[in-house]
C-alpha cells in the first residue's frame, strides 16, 4: 500500500512541479509586460490582476508540493527531545490535524467559495473571467494536501521507531 502511495505521490508531485514551473514563468512574463507597458506610459490593465491570481495559484499549489516533499515549515525542536514512540505519536497527531484542516478548510470551505462565486456570477474586473475559476485552487490544493498527508500518515504508522544506542 505504501509503495502505491509513494508512486502516486511521485507522479502528482512531478505534474505539479511542471505546472508550477510553467505558472511561475508565465507570472514573470506577465509582470515584465506590466512593468514595460507602465514605463511606456500605458500599462496593460489586466497584467496586475493576472499576476495576483497566478501568485495565489503558485502559492497554494506550491504549499501542497511542500507537504508532499516534506519541505514545509516545521518546528520540531521539542519533539526531537522526546523518545521515538512519543515522536511517532506526535507525528500522527500532526498529520491528523493537517488532514482536518485540508478537508474542512481547503476542500469543503474552498468548494463552498467556488460554488457561491459561480452562483452569484462574480467576474474579475480586468480579465473578465469567472472568479470561481480563480478560487478553484482552494479545493485543488486541499485534495493534494490530503493525498500527501495521508501518504505521510501511512508512512509514519508503518515506520518502525528508531532507537538510539546507549554507549
Amino acid at each position: 500500500m505504501l509503495k502505491s502511495f509513494l508512486k502516486l505521490k511521485g507522479v502528482l508531485i512531478s505534474a505539479l512541479n511542471k505546472l508550477l514551473i510553467f505558472s511561475v514563468l508565465f507570472l514573470v512574463l506577465d509582470v515584465v509586460l506590466g512593468v514595460v507597458t507602465r514605463a511606456l506610459g500605458n500599462q496593460v490593465k489586466w497584467t496586475e490582476e493576472l499576476a495576483c491570481f497566478l501568485l495565489v495559484w503558485v502559492s497554494l499549489l506550491g504549499g501542497a508540493v511542500a507537504f508532499g516533499t516534506k519541505s514545509h515549515l516545521g518546528v520540531d525542536f521539542f519533539v526531537g527531545k522526546l523518545d521515538p514512540s512519543a515522536q511517532k505519536l506526535m507525528a500522527v497527531i500532526v498529520h491528523c490535524i493537517v488532514l482536518f484542516f485540508a478537508i474542512a478548510i481547503f476542500i469543503w470551505g474552498g468548494s463552498q467559495v467556488v460554488v457561491s462565486s459561480f452562483q452569484v456570477e462574480q467576474i474579475s474586473p480586468a480579465l473578465h473571467i469567472k472568479m470561481g475559476y480563480v478560487y478553484l485552487v482552494l479545493p485543488l490544493a486541499g485534495i493534494f494536501m490530503t493525498i500527501f498527508t495521508l501518504e505521510n500518515l501511512v508512512e509514519t504508522l508503518v515506520a518502525k521507531p528508531e532507537f538510539e544506542e546507549v554507549n
